[in-house]
């Protein structure tokens, strides 16, 4: 199976959004650079002023790539799902989309997208990394990630860290409770008014406890 990261992009102060779910600046970099990005194609091949595509700066455009095409299934929460209508049926990334929800997919909402409802945070990963194979599952941060990493599910920790302190809102690790520790970063990267990092999450010792 592939690993599992959870990723979202965050203020210093470690909120993913602010409490009215708007993400202010946060999101600025993915389209203030000059590399275009789209998902599945190389920056020669972005169609001139495409809608799909972002554009960042040279020093992120290496690792967003990477990042996203190597993601074959998203799993998020039903807030973020609603929020944006599942993205209309196209993910930023991957060909699958898992939604951790009690309540169903809405009736007759985009029959042709590979998007699975599913009631429980062991069982959305079991489904997407059935879905992803040997490809990332790319797990949204808040409160369904935060979830996701307390079971112990997740392999690791992805940050894009933007220079803005927000106070309050929602959080990277949602309501999480306890320590867990990380690895130091594997991935630090500098970009234009973003900081990439991406640690791996640290396994507790047989018989140890730690």
């Amino acid at each position: 199976m592939g690993r599992v990261i959870m990723h979202s992009v965050v203020s210093v102060d470690g909120f993913i959004a602010d409490e009215k779910d708007e993400v202010g600046p946060l999101h600025e970099w993915y389209f203030s650079g000059d590399v275009p990005i789209v998902v599945g194609r190389g920056e020669q091949d972005a169609p001139s002023g495409a809608e799909s595509s972002f554009k960042v700066s040279h020093a992120s455009a290496d690792h967003v790539r990477s990042m996203w095409e190597s993601i074959g299934t998203i799993v998020m929460g039903r807030n973020l799902f609603d929020l944006v209508n599942g993205w209309e049926g196209r993910p930023p990334a991957g060909d699958h989309v898992v939604v951790v929800s009690h309540r169903p997919k809405p009736e007759g909402w985009h029959p042709e997208a590979s998007y699975h409802f599913v009631d429980g945070v062991r069982a959305a990963i079991d489904t997407a990394q059935e879905l992803a194979g040997e490809r990332v599952v790319a797990v949204n941060a808040g409160d369904v990630g935060a979830q996701i990493l307390a079971a112990g599910l997740v392999d690791e920790v992805a940050m894009d860290v933007v220079p803005v302190v927000f106070g309050s809102g929602r959080r990277f690790f949602g309501g999480i409770d306890g320590q867990h520790l990380l690895e130091d970063p594997h991935v630090v990267i500098q970009g234009d008014r973003v900081l990439h990092l991406q640690f791996t999450v640290r396994r507790a010792s047989a018989g140890t406890g730690e």
